[in-house]
């Protein structure tokens, strides 16, 4: 298979986002990946169109529960089949129904930019699911201590919640869906993940906020805009309004007046 690559990638590093996928077969990395999963599935499963698109990570499938008939995976690397760069989408304004983007605002040069570009391709009504790391979690303070050489996902610019939540609003969108998760911490031993997994109840009880990570979704609201009624809609509802009553019908009703009347 031909590998393109569309302009120069704006993330860190050529290979930051192939690390962030070789991170995910750790089991750190898979204690959250499995979470995002499932969060993603629930966000996209009732997601409708005809385009949906995932940009970044394309090994993993983030829309395997969306219905959509056309979806398709962008990486961000050079080594990927089909590689773009998040401030540079190669797809048309306004032609995607659903977004996916797991962790890419994270690695980017200009995560704002990277929002205009989702704005642009996505078509009125459209939906955006992200996910990113909480900068208000025990993920937080272990990113603190990693050495400059610590690779994915330590060595991304975590994005918090409220941060991400007034850039959408700045962009015209509206959350209506997101979760925390992954309130455990982050130890790389699979056998002391398992030790602390009471804390994932615990955890969206009691600091519900406080999770390794969240997936939030948001849908692209357009200022006036107003669902066109189909014209043939319209001419049915017409021709409805404007029926003359039958007049047989008058018929009817006059001689049953007349039946009464005399009687």
């Amino acid at each position: 298979m031909q590998r393109n690559f569309v302009g120069p990638t704006s993330c860190g590093g050529n290979g930051n986002k192939l690390a962030l996928a070789e991170w995910f077969v750790t089991p750190q990395g898979r204690y959250l990946l499995d979470w995002e999963l499932m969060q993603f599935d629930h966000a996209t499963e009732d997601c409708f169109g005809f385009r949906a698109a995932q940009i970044g990570l394309p090994e993993i499938d983030f829309l395997r529960q969306n219905r959509i008939p056309f979806r398709f995976a962008v990486g961000l690397e050079p080594g990927a089949a089909l590689a773009a760069d998040p401030l540079q989408l190669p797809l048309a304004s306004q032609s995607v129904d659903l977004l996916a983007l797991p962790h890419v605002l994270e690695s980017c040069a200009d995560p704002h930019q990277a929002l205009r570009e989702v704005e642009r391709v996505l078509l009125p009504e459209g939906q955006v699911v992200i996910s990113g790391f909480n900068t208000v979690s025990l993920w937080r303070v272990r990113q603190w201590f990693a050495s400059r050489d610590a690779g994915a996902p330590w060595d991304g610019r975590f994005i918090g919640l409220l941060r991400l939540k007034d850039w959408l609003k700045l962009l015209g969108f509206e959350l209506n869906g997101g979760k925390f998760g992954c309130y455990a911490p982050p130890f790389a031993n699979e056998q002391w993940l398992s030790r602390f997994a009471f804390m994932e109840k615990a955890g969206s009880r009691w600091w519900p906020i406080a999770g390794g990570a969240y997936v939030v979704r948001a849908v692209k609201r357009v200022p006036g805009m107003r669902i066109v009624t189909p014209t043939w809609r319209r001419e049915r509802a017409r021709r409805r309004a404007l029926a003359a009553i039958p007049r047989n019908g008058h018929a009817r009703v006059e001689q049953s007046y007349r039946r009464d009347g005399n009687g």
